[in-house]
């Protein structure tokens, strides 16, 4: 590039999330956003919202983003990239229209999106998009000139996305008795979606057996688990596995479940398991109570030593690569072909998604992403 702070045509980034709860008296409301018409029965609400209300009916997610929000704010500025950043979820306040609405009248006409979600699914792309053809259609209907919006492309093999992670998961194998460090293993967790979904997740060509949604994810993995090998002189075995299964009983949803893996571990003699979330940016309620909570539970059930590594959140690596693939995506627009980072075997993903791309099913992997 030119001039690595130029951002033209963008004015603005918009930092899109889930949204999250943050009192007792919204986890119903929430819950309610979250499974609008889909058909969720009142009794799986109210199953999930004991997770909420184990941490006083609080989500961690949107103070979390608030982190995210000031750390991204921080880099443009010590980077001297003049774009505002502005926050909006899918689920609650700050909800989106809320947000666009803002952004409209504060004059901004070319806007970025970035969502918290690295990987190709319709959960965790295409939904995205249809929730804000929907702001941007209500905005018109109440008079104002919708923006033009582009979302910047799936991150989930950028580098300053693997970093934080890699160093996470080196502090948790650190963090275990001696005596089973060295055979510990890794199991990287992700949410379960149902299989149709991963099948058809990502373009038509990937379409196939787990879809893209797997094939990045074990992408991902591979990348990290070689990263620690290479860093700290030990091979670990790993595994992808998953967490958060929230479906009906009788349609299929990737597995194992971590719960599962962790007794199969312990009953092939593992001496000990480190859970990394690459499935997740930050670590909110699925990530606190699916592993930190449950899983954990069940491991000091079986007397296995586990740890968790962190998650991304606002780690100033992240930030620093939300202003990358800004800045990439700008130059892309303006006619150039800037340089596009990735690691692992896939490449850098599209910046368009194609025709095609992570169709909604019937039923809709609608209980997928209950933060």
């Amino acid at each position: 590039m030119s001039d690595v702070r130029d951002a033209t045509p963008y004015d603005a980034l918009l930092l899109l999330s889930f949204g999250g709860p943050e009192g007792p008296d919204d986890v119903v409301p929430f819950l309610r956003n979250v499974t609008h018409g889909r058909g969720i029965p009142e009794e799986r609400l109210k199953e999930v919202g004991q997770h909420y209300y184990l941490f006083d009916g609080i989500s961690p997610i949107n103070a979390q983003n608030r982190d995210l929000l000031a750390a991204l704010r921080a880099d443009f500025a010590e980077h001297g990239v003049e774009v505002p950043v502005y926050w909006g979820n899918r689920n609650w306040s700050p909800y989106l229209p809320d947000t666009l609405r803002e952004m409209v009248k504060e004059g901004h006409r070319r806007i970025a999106v970035l969502v918290t979600s690295a990987y190709a699914s319709y959960s965790g792309c295409r939904q995205y998009r249809e929730n804000l053809a929907d702001a941007l259609a209500a905005l018109e209907s109440e008079g104002l000139s919708a923006p033009r919006i582009d979302k910047l492309r799936h991150y989930f093999n950028h580098p300053g996305f693997l970093e934080p992670m890699i160093d996470g998961l080196i502090a948790s194998l650190a963090d275990l008795p001696e005596e089973v460090r060295d055979g510990a293993e890794i199991a990287f967790t992700t949410h379960s979606i149902p299989d149709a979904a991963a099948d058809t997740s990502g373009p038509r060509e990937d379409h196939g057996d787990g879809g893209a949604y797997v094939a990045q994810h074990l992408d991902t993995a591979r990348v990290i688990a070689e990263a620690v090998r290479t860093r700290t002189g030990v091979d670990h075995p790993w595994s992808l596995v998953y967490q958060s299964r929230s479906g009906a009983p009788h349609i299929p949803w990737l597995e194992p479940d971590i719960c599962d893996h962790l007794e199969e571990r312990h009953a092939a003699g593992v001496p000990a398991v480190v859970m990394a979330p690459i499935g997740f940016v930050s670590d909110h309620m699925e990530v606190r109570y699916d592993l930190d909570t449950e899983a954990t539970a069940k491991a000091a059930e079986l007397g296995l030593p586990v740890r968790r590594s962190a998650t991304v959140g606002a780690d100033p690596r992240f930030a620093a690569a939300v202003r990358d693939l800004l800045l990439e995506r700008a130059a892309t627009e303006r006619g150039e072909h800037p340089a596009r980072c990735a690691l692992g075997a896939l490449g850098p993903s599209h910046d368009i998604c194609p025709v095609g791309c992570c169709p909604a099913r019937s039923p809709r992997p609608a209980a997928a992403g209950l933060d």
